[in-house]
């Protein structure tokens, strides 16, 4: 039988819940420790594996890892991102491929779900793209933390700059910044409040 039809997940227990969700923080300062590179490339697989439309994947991610690129980077951040980015052993810049739907023969080769995104206007396209890809981000923070490093996400940035200086001629298209590495837990603030149930679920 199936290795694959048989297999029945059976969560995790609570010192992975308390590593990805209720010990998991936002980190601005880490520890001097290099992150490695096949580390990164395995949370970005994981993180194709977390649905979205039409298995579309839109989601692009550049790993900001050298000096060179580091540099180019940092001012084009808000002034209150540049030292702790500059500090940072790794960033991954969050994008999406406007294009998307070029990769769905390989990705959804069921159908010709193409058809469905290449005649939208720019608007069109970008709603499926920004939807999807902010999942996969999300997925990707999860894979970061489970296997073992922490992340400071940032939106102060200039998103047409970074475009400029990283995407030039391409179909990517830039929207959340987020520095990696092992983070430095002596240097957190208190976590905040998070709202009662009551307050963001209902039943129906």
């Amino acid at each position: 039988m199936d290795a694959k039809a048989t297999y029945q997940p059976t969560g995790l227990d609570a010192a992975g819940l308390d590593a990805l969700f209720r010990e998991g923080r936002t980190f601005n300062a880490f520890q001097d420790r290099a992150v490695a590179r096949e580390t990164l490339l395995e949370a970005a697989r994981l993180a194709q594996f977390g649905p979205t439309e039409a298995n579309s994947l839109p989601g692009r991610f550049l790993f900001v890892t050298s000096p060179e690129a580091k540099a180019k980077l940092v001012p084009l951040l808000a002034e209150g991102n540049r030292a702790k980015t500059e500090a940072a052993p790794a960033v991954v810049v969050a994008a999406y491929d406007i294009e998307f739907y070029e990769k769905l023969p390989k990705t959804f080769p069921q159908v010709d779900a193409r058809s469905w995104y290449v005649g939208r206007d720019e608007a069109g396209k970008r709603w499926v793209a920004e939807r999807s890809s902010a999942l996969q981000t999300g997925y990707l923070i999860m894979a970061l933390r489970a296997l073992g490093l922490d992340v400071g996400p940032m939106g102060g940035f200039d998103a047409n700059g970074v475009d400029a200086a990283f995407f030039a001629g391409s179909t990517w298209r830039s929207y959340l910044v987020m520095n990696i590495g092992y983070g430095d837990r002596a240097k957190l603030y208190p976590r905040n409040p998070r709202l009662a149930d009551d307050e963001f679920t209902r039943f129906a």
